[in-house]
């Protein structure tokens, strides 16, 4: 949502403003791999599983962009992302025996891999080229002073460390908006249910050692979504140790922010906005900074949530957005979303009804909330230099039952730090709240009852459904289907076997409106399908088929399944294992169907395991 003209990307002044917000409102209606190190050190031989090669030999692989990477509108304390700048890239076989830990921590899960390859006084193992076509090899003690040069050359070709059998770790030197940065993305966490990260750290002055911690941070992470924990959008993930140089730093923020973090991150992602002058919020990270905020104080906040012991914050809808206009303010909610609507209000209070918005991406700018050097908060707005402003989002609202009806008053609005707050009398809240649990419009006109000339109005409007968070860009591994719009949840406990050094996870099922509803359908169709190609999980890695997908079709004039790996079927000797299997499950799971046609796609992935 930035314009790729205007402003110059090169020019960080120009991604924002900050003119006070009512000023604003009333004013203005796999190529992953180089040419080997000069040096040579011990090294194992690695070979890709499925014959693709990480120059592009024998395949196309999408490169990093030679170009800087364009200032996003979503921030996470981690940057994660769906789609990274390997997101395609082709699995790699690394065999166990050929990956012998040096003096490393052990970060241990039975499953799913897990001996960290990260030293305690050096660079993990790297993959590098031998010079000889298709033939890779592992070193396993990285001249670090080599790996420097090679970045600081500025090749097309990303670095690329072994975390771990199952995690990669792809580094190269980016000049971001005149910052020179440290590019880290990795490869594999998606395997355990874990959007791929994305880490863009500012680089220190005269730096010639690559921040080992990032490796750290990314096993962890892994080691994490191991268990069902998992990073999200505006998720937070933090070190209680020193991390990047100082025990300041809370992962890649600092220990004063993190309550913001946990409790309000849109706050915390906007105010970055306001201080590195991007909208709505810069990429990188930047280590030794003054932190933004210090203690709670005097905020709207200590009234909304628990910064003591964490126990509650401001429910969330999805999709939720608030609008502000010349006298006009809109709250815009989501018809899909009714029933988290309903949650989160029948827990309010009944006289306050608070609630957090989304980052509006239609609007053209944006509350932030800045706390002084004092501890006192006020409000600015950030929005596209040059761009006109005709509607700012806000961070949350809250509706207050406490307006008598002899003040003279209607209802009351007012900006508060980075939200709205809406004064109105008891009946008018009844009558908003019977309005919310029909699913119908309601309006509130707030000012004098006789100055209609100063009046202004607060809409709640129900929309089109939100599909913003579902599946964006994500394709079946069956035959290329795009995934958009599908729900999607993620599994963390379900069905696994384990044969030949390798384990089988169903990591997510795809297209159920209620995965809840068919728990015991998709449990047993899950467990089918490993235990059909449990013998076969060897001979699946080594094709590069270690990303499975399973589409089961339950209507009325149609049962039955399709199963498939890189856009391709299965071949027919798999199928044969998975006919005798899934069939009876699928037919069995028909016959109990009570409701209407089910289409449902579940995601499996082969890792190797470590003992």
């Amino acid at each position: 949502y930035i314009d790729p003209i205007s402003p110059n990307p090169n020019d960080p002044a120009q991604y924002c403003s900050t003119i006070p917000p009512l000023q604003q409102i009333r004013s203005e209606g796999n190529n992953l791999l180089r040419s080997p190190p000069k040096h040579q050190g011990p090294r194992r031989r690695v070979r890709f599983a499925d014959g693709i090669l990480p120059n592009g030999e024998a395949a196309e692989s999408p490169k990093l962009p030679a170009s800087s990477p364009a200032p996003s509108q979503t921030l996470a304390v981690s940057q994660c992302s769906n789609k990274s700048f390997t997101s395609d890239l082709r699995e790699v076989q690394l065999a166990p025996k050929a990956l012998s830990p040096a003096p490393a921590s052990t970060v241990g899960s039975p499953v799913g891999s897990s001996i960290s390859l990260i030293p305690e006084d050096g660079l993990p193992p790297i993959l590098i080229s031998t010079g000889v076509k298709g033939d890779y090899a592992v070193e396993e003690r990285p001249s670090e002073m080599v790996l420097i040069q090679q970045l600081e050359e500025g090749g097309p070709d990303p670095l690329v460390f072994v975390l771990n059998a199952n995690l990669l770790a792809m580094v190269k030197l980016v000049n971001y908006v005149n910052r020179k940065c440290w590019y880290v993305t990795s490869k594999g966490m998606h395997a355990v249910g874990q959007a791929e990260v994305v880490v863009l750290l500012q680089c220190l002055p005269d730096e010639k050692s690559i921040p080992k911690d990032l490796f750290s941070h990314f096993v962890q992470l892994y080691q994490e979504a191991l268990t069902g924990n998992v990073l999200t959008h505006l998720g937070h993930s933090f070190f209680t140790q020193s991390f990047l140089g100082s025990r300041e730093h809370g992962g890649f923020l600092y220990k004063w922010e993190t309550p913001w973090a946990k409790m309000f991150p849109i706050r915390l992602m906007l105010r970055l906005g306001a201080e590195y002058r991007f909208y709505p919020c810069p990429l990188f990270s930047v280590r030794f900074r003054k932190p933004l905020f210090g203690e709670a104080g005097h905020t709207i906040m200590t009234l909304l949530v628990d910064f003591r012991n964490y126990q509650y914050t401001l429910p969330l809808v999805k999709g939720l957005v608030v609008d502000m206009e010349v006298k006009k303010t809109c709250i815009k909610i989501p018809s899909n979303r009714y029933n988290e609507l309903m949650k989160a209000m029948n827990k309010s209070n009944e006289h306050v009804l608070a609630m957090g918005a989304c980052f509006n991406e239609l609007a053209d700018s944006h509350l932030v909330c800045i706390q002084n050097d004092d501890g006192n908060y006020h409000t600015q707005a950030i929005s596209i230099h040059h761009q006109p402003r005709k509607v700012t989002g806000a961070c949350f609202f809250v509706f207050s039952g406490s307006l008598k009806a002899s003040s003279g008053y209607l209802a009351k609005t007012s900006i508060v730090e980075d939200g709205v707050m809406v004064q109105i009398t008891a009946e008018t809240m009844d009558a908003l709240r019977q309005a919310l649990r029909d699913m119908k419009d309601f309006s509130i006109t707030c000012g004098w009852a006789d100055q209609e000339y100063s009046q202004e109005h607060v809409h709640i409007q129900w929309i089109d459904d939100d599909h913003n968070f579902f599946n964006k860009g994500v394709i079946s591994p069956i035959d290329g289907k795009s995934m958009e719009f599908i729900t999607s949840v993620r599994i963390f406990h379900g069905s696994e076997f384990k044969a030949d050094g390798k384990v089988i996870r169903w990591t997510e099922p795809n297209g159920l409106s209620d995965p809840a509803d068919h728990s015991r359908l998709t449990e047993n169709v899950a467990r089918a399908f490993c235990m059909a190609l449990c013998p076969h999980l060897k001979l699946l890695k080594e094709e590069g088929m270690a990303k499975l997908g399973l589409r089961v079709t339950l209507e009325s004039d149609q049962v039955g399944y399709l199963a498939g790996s890189n856009g391709q079927p299965l071949l027919s000797h798999y199928l044969r294992d998975l006919d005798s299997t899934l069939i009876p499950v699928i037919h069995r799971g028909a016959c109990q169907l009570s409701e209407g046609p089910v289409v449902m796609e579940l995601v499996f992935y082969i890792l190797e395991i470590l003992s």
